[in-house]
């Protein structure tokens, strides 16, 4: 999986938005939207609320998470433990990206969230990179990866796996042959 079907995955998170037009429901394969009515919020999908936002149909409310507050409390907690700590949103690196994006205006002090969740992200990344590398130089045989978003493993993943296949030729190559001779 590539970064970007990871974030068509997060485009079916649902976000609130607030609507300046009237419809009734939208009746869609993965579910009822709506009604929409002009000043009441309503929850969507991320893909969406960027659309119904780039047509200046909506303003997006951003979710609970994204308050600096919050961001700055996550950030430390990273900070300070071993081990990964749980995120609010298990897309919160995707969904900042797409509403920073296209909804900057919409979201208060959004140039603030978005330098905290790089800092979570810097901050979970060299921890998944040193666990990878003391899971190699332990030649340990599994690994529990808590609290890991997938965009997370997916950074990570071809570096861990290309390094499991060359310890396994290495050691598959140092045990002595079992061929007998007749």
């Amino acid at each position: 999986m590539d970064p970007a079907e990871v974030e068509f995955l997060a485009e079916k998170e649902m976000v609130k938005i607030i609507p300046n037009f009237s419809l009734d429901k939208i009746y869609l394969i993965g579910g009822d939207l709506g009604p929409f009515n002009p000043g009441l919020p309503v929850e969507v999908p991320v893909w969406l609320a960027l659309n119904l936002k780039q047509r200046q149909k909506c303003r997006i409310v951003p979710p609970e998470w994204m308050d600096t507050d919050k961001l700055e409390e996550i950030r430390e907690r990273e900070r300070k433990l071993d081990a990964f700590t749980p995120i609010p949103s298990p897309y919160y690196m995707e969904l900042t990206k797409l509403l920073l994006n296209h909804a900057a205006d919409n979201i208060p002090k959004a140039d603030e969230i978005r330098t905290l969740v790089k800092d979570i992200w810097d901050t979970r990344v060299a921890k998944l990179r040193l666990s990878a590398d003391s899971f190699i130089s332990q030649q340990e045989a599994h690994a529990q990866l808590d609290n890991l978003t997938l965009m997370e493993i997916n950074t990570t993943r071809s570096f861990l796996l290309d390094s499991l296949n060359y310890m396994y030729k290495l050691r598959s190559n140092l045990q002595p042959s079992r061929s007998q001779d007749y």
